[in-house]
């Protein structure tokens, strides 16, 4: 499939022109330079300068990190900020839409909302699996974006590959897999598809297994086109450089973060092992991520005595198909052995919890 970037892209924006710093006139080619242009503080304190608007240097590391060219990545202030943004770019207000996929990731919705945006749902099946028919028979012209988390968030299993790829090859529009657990997964990451589908977006984040949560760094590739047009309605300088400096950092440090990765899948192992002996745990889902979806007998009462213990866990029983269910991040050794012997005392003693309500 070609790409024309017309079709994906909101007619209003493709003449907008975007504000650039005047940095991003110039090419130093190495030299120093007196920087008279941004009205900053002279005095250096490591960040009195602005940061690199187009981040050329974390780019290129990342870049060649995950075998991509330089043109199909762009970096966010975190995820949510990519996902608001293409939203906002691709979709007409109080006219077109996007697909999602419930249980899902929900920030999805909310910034469709925020941006007047239509969201229309095909839910998964029982066994949180996509249902394709499902998606056809909702499908219109003005569904603009589908939205597929894998592993998917709240229910931590990963994707049929061969459906993704039916998604990717029959819809028009465009395709988000976001990859947020990729690295706890055993599937293969769907960047290697970008020369496939022109029109694929993958999301991936420093957040999870990079242990940068607090950084607010993620990163999106797509076709050199998308990425380009997203360059120019971006915030000039949408990545701090305390961020890009932490980034770099952790670049180097990816044995370590493979030690890291391998330590939680160990431990998640052991809890998928205990956590279905606990009498009040109906059901321990299947994982591909750094987090466990287990079915309770009810999870408002088991969410308000883990708090009561220390303990915070995710309730998503909101969230269609998963009702009386907790959300268990994967945690250090000791925190995972204190949180089964919590979950031993509630079963021996739950009768004695103030927060019980028979």
């Amino acid at each position: 499939m070609d790409f024309n970037l017309n079709s994906f892209v909101r007619s209003s924006l493709l003449s907008l022109q975007p504000y650039q710093s005047a940095r991003e006139e110039f090419v130093n080619h190495g030299r120093k330079m007196i920087l008279l242009d941004a009205n900053e503080n002279p005095f250096e304190t490591n960040s009195n300068r602005y940061p690199d608007p187009l981040q050329v240097e974390l780019k290129e590391r990342i870049a060649k990190w995950k075998r991509v060219a330089l043109q199909k990545l762009y970096l966010s202030n975190g995820s949510d900020e990519f996902i608001s943004q293409l939203i906002m770019c691709c979709c007409e207000p109080d006219r077109d839409s996007i697909l999602i996929l419930p249980p899902t990731f929900g920030m999805y919705q909310v910034a469709a909302k925020t941006h007047n945006v239509g969201v229309v749902e095909a839910p998964l099946t029982s066994d949180f699996q996509i249902d394709f028919e499902k998606i056809k028979s909702v499908l219109t012209p003005k569904v603009k974006i589908i939205f597929i988390p894998t592993p998917n968030n709240p229910t931590a299993n990963s994707f049929d590959n061969e459906t993704l790829h039916k998604i990717l090859s029959s819809f028009t529009g465009l395709v988000v897999i976001d990859e947020a657990y990729v690295e706890f997964s055993k599937e293969k990451s769907f960047v290697l598809q970008l020369e496939r589908y022109p029109n694929l977006v993958v999301c991936q984040t420093f957040s999870k297994a990079q242990g940068l949560a607090g950084a607010r760094l993620g990163m999106a590739f797509a076709h050199p086109e998308l990425i380009l047009f997203l360059n120019r309605i971006k915030a000039p300088y949408n990545i701090n450089s305390l961020t890009i400096g932490t980034a770099l950092q952790r670049l180097n440090e990816q044995d370590k973060v493979q030690s890291q990765v391998k330590y939680i899948l160990n431990e998640r192992n052991i809890l998928e092992i205990e956590l279905p002996k606990i009498s009040f745990i109906e059901q321990c889902y299947p994982s591909d991520a750094n987090f466990i979806l287990v079915k309770v007998d009810n999870s408002k009462l088991r969410y308000n005595q883990l708090i009561e213990r220390g303990i915070v866990v995710r309730n998503p029983s909101k969230n269609r198909g998963c009702a009386n269910t907790l959300r268990i991040t994967v945690g250090l050794a000791e925190e995972n052995k204190a949180l089964l012997n919590a979950l031993k005392n509630m079963e021996e003693y739950h009768e004695k919890s103030t927060f019980y309500r028979p």
